[in-house]
């Protein structure tokens, strides 16, 4: 007799966290014959195992097969891959997406506004069983980057949004099919410098949380960070420039310039002309006169045209950079009390993520005074031209 059944599950659960699936396998099988008539069933009872998966245990060890090492199932075992054995599985989520997609369908910018369990649901009337983290997979096989419908909207739709995304992706995939820099910009959230909470939890000694401030006031001394980043969507690579003063237009131009000076240029060195994506509003709006003519003093440094492309209103979370660099960096410093500004530079250079994702950091303490005004004559000295679409969101600003 193989024990009690008390005996079973401790023995189960003593050696089955070391055994891979094959050592289960054999493990209840051993079991089973011991126990002797009946042994099968209550075996798989015991330790909640299929009976087939035991019987085919048993049906091995009393073949006394040759067991090929390094290896658990046998060549070509396993379940297939639900788009291999499915073959049309691919082309139907594709036609379910591509009327919902907003943009051009190019490799590097495609998104769609549709949850995993709708798509789900809609290949299922298809006559396709799949589970919503087998569509998440084909999409992300076919070159798609699925969105969470919540958090997406930010205020009423424009009437042109999904025109806008079309306009958008286009100009930027004639940019990256010729190998021109298009750089994604945004202000990272303002975070208070000091001994305060951070969002998030990491590893620690148990029982022993680090203690942080029970307040979240202002230090005067120490302020708050003003993360303004540059996401490069080709290189997959980022730069952070941390402000110590004011979100201004100013200082979001200078971010991009010092992105440049340090990366760009190298990186791209025969580049003829700049596109950026930006949201709508904030220090790089495109109501805002100053980003307009901090740019053209950057289009005269450069010697090359920036063509600016706002994302519509209300669509801002759907950025690259929020989700390519942003949501990492919130990530890697998650429970880490950032209580000095090196600390939120060597936690954001420290970003990396599983797609080579790189990460430069560094800290602006210059002024950048707010309430600038910009006369109407210096704004008209622009050399600035608006796109036939949308003039107001799409631009091109030419250096003299």
């Amino acid at each position: 007799m193989a024990g009690s059944a008390a005996d079973i599950v401790r023995r189960f659960h003593e050696l089955s966290p070391v055994l891979d699936e094959r050592g289960r396998r054999r493990f209840a099988a051993a079991e089973a014959r011991a126990y002797g008539f009946g042994g099968v069933s209550v075996v798989a009872r015991l330790t909640g195992m299929a009976r087939s998966t035991i019987a085919r245990g048993v049906e091995e060890i009393e073949q006394k097969p040759e067991v090929e090492t390094g290896r658990v199932r046998k060549p070509g075992g396993g379940r297939k891959l639900k788009r291999v054995a499915d073959s049309t599985l691919l082309a139907d989520l594709r036609h379910l997406v591509e009327p919902a997609t907003r943009g051009d369908p190019m490799r590097l910018l495609l998104w769609t506004s549709k949850s995993l369990r709708h798509l789900s649901q809609a290949l299922a009337v298809k006559g396709h069983s799949v589970c919503p983290m087998v569509v998440a997979a084909s999409l992300r096989e076919l070159g798609y980057s699925l969105q969470a419908n919540r958090k997406t909207m930010e205020g009423g739709g424009h009437m042109d949004r999904d025109a806008q995304f079309q306009y958008l992706n286009d100009q930027a995939t004639a940019f990256l099919s010729a190998n021109e820099p298009v750089i994604s910009v945004d202000t990272k959230k303002k975070e208070l410098v000091g001994n305060y909470k951070n969002n998030g939890q990491q590893w620690r000694p148990k029982a022993t949380p680090e203690a942080v401030n029970v307040h979240d006031f202002i230090d005067p001394k120490l302020g708050r960070a003003v993360p303004y980043g540059v996401y490069d969507i080709a290189d997959n690579k980022g730069w952070v420039s941390v402000g110590t003063d004011h979100d201004t237009s100013s200082f979001a131009v200078q971010a991009i310039r010092r992105w440049w000076s340090a990366m760009g240029r190298e990186r791209y060195p025969q580049a003829s002309r700049l596109m950026i994506t930006a949201d709508g509003g904030g220090s790089n709006g495109h109501r805002v006169r100053l980003w307009k003519i901090e740019l053209h003093e950057l289009a005269n440094e450069l010697g090359i045209p920036i063509t600016v492309c706002h994302l519509p209103p209300g669509t801002s979370k759907w950025n690259k950079i929020e989700h390519r660099l942003f949501s990492f960096i919130t990530i890697n410093w998650r429970g880490k009390p950032l209580r000095s500004f090196k600390t939120i530079i060597q936690l954001i250079a420290a970003t990396s993520n599983t797609a080579g994702l790189k990460v430069r950091a560094e800290l602006d303490e210059n002024k950048y005074p707010k309430g600038v005004k910009i006369s109407d004559a210096k704004f008209a000295a622009i050399q600035i031209q608006r796109h036939d679409f949308h003039g107001d969101w799409n631009y091109t600003i030419s250096p003299k």
